[in-house]
């Protein structure tokens, strides 16, 4: 097992990287009362080992999916840890993928007014980048992840034995924030990742814990710098303008998160080129890899209007303009304003050819 840590003060926390970890309990921070939220999906693999771990823990099990992620649910949630009578003490961890990891974060950040919670990410792409940030949050008809509050876990366990059940359109949906990390961030990661991407394609133990440890720290950084996303931890959301568009757009199930993200990085790749911040050998290096992940490198067929109107819901916006994080080079991203309108249709297009 190997460890690192998020430095925030008095709100450090660890994450914890390796094979077989999950039923360990000394890993979980965790000595009152215990909720373990999962999904159905996940809780037939690794509710058991988790229960083992944390006996007598309440058990909410919620639907697979990112439809999940709504008041419906959520309030299905808080309903249960009412009624199991969970204390301000209690503690709540969340079993499963990036939405679970969401919702679970967000109501143990509202329930009582926050109460600490535990992630066991059991996907490559929670593992990598959703379970680590304290970011949590809901979805709503009209954006991803409007309704939420920044609430930092206690702990990070990732099991990356996890991974050996996970689909493998799945585990190419992680594969897209894995590579997102290194081209937005991390030159020599990018470097890596084109000799390994069959051997992480493969699941290939080795390559799959490096790939979790490098991203976490290149995420752990940037999070101990820009805890609430005020400056540079925008930089992690390389592709997520147009991606969260693409998510909207087709009603949050469709298009997986990282299957979005990979084709909204094409988008903000070829955007960086007509800005004139990034040369076109790049954008074309950063599509190869994307594709030969298995990963989409164009996206839906919108109409220009709702392009803009989803973009404009965009988290980073101010001043009432979009923000797009675009490339400098590999591995440096920078936050723009001002893009004009056309180059961004441009872009669009660009990545649908």
């Amino acid at each position: 097992m190997e460890s690192l840590r998020v430095e925030l003060g008095d709100r450090t926390y660890p994450i914890h990287i390796g094979a077989g970890i999950i039923g360990e309990r000394a890993l979980y921070n965790a000595d009152g009362a215990v909720a373990i939220i999962t999904n159905a999906v996940v809780a037939p693999f690794y509710l058991a080992r988790v229960r083992q771990a944390l006996p007598g823990a309440t058990e909410i099990i919620v639907e697979d999916g990112e439809q999940a992620k709504g008041w419906k649910t959520l309030d299905r949630v808080f309903e249960a840890l009412l009624a199991a009578k969970l204390g301000r003490d209690g503690v709540i961890v969340a079993l499963g993928g990036g939405v679970v990891g969401d919702l679970a974060g967000f109501a143990a950040a509202t329930y009582q007014r926050g109460v600490g919670f535990i992630q066991v990410p059991t996907t490559l792409l929670a593992q990598v980048d959703s379970s680590v940030g304290g970011k949590t949050a809901i979805n709503h008809p009209r954006g991803k992840n409007m309704i939420g509050a920044f609430h930092q876990p206690l702990a990070v366990i990732s099991d990356v034995a996890t991974l050996d059940t996970l689909p493998d359109r799945e585990l190419r949906a992680g594969l897209a924030e894995v590579i997102k990390h290194g081209v937005a961030l991390d030159a020599p990661f990018v470097d890596w990742l084109e000799a390994h991407i069959e051997k992480l394609l493969a699941r290939d133990r080795a390559a799959l814990v490096y790939a979790v440890r490098r991203s976490c720290e290149l995420k752990a950084a940037i999070v101990a710098q820009d805890e609430r996303e005020t400056g540079v931890r925008a930089h992690l959301n390389f592709g997520h303008t147009f991606g969260h568009a693409i998510e909207t757009a087709t009603g949050f199930g469709p298009w997986l998160h990282g299957e979005a993200v990979a084709a909204g990085m094409v988008m903000a790749s070829e955007l960086s080129v007509r800005t004139g911040l990034l040369g076109a050998a790049d954008a074309r290096r950063v599509r190869s890899l994307i594709a030969r992940a298995g990963l989409p490198v164009q996206g839906p067929s919108l109409a220009r209007e709702q392009w803009h109107e989803l973009m404009a819901l965009d988290k980073k916006a101010a001043g009432g303009k979009v923000r797009f994080v675009l490339l400098e080079g590999i591995g440096r991203a920078t936050l723009k304003s001002g893009v004009q309108g056309d180059l961004v249709d441009e872009a669009i297009a660009a990545a649908a050819q």
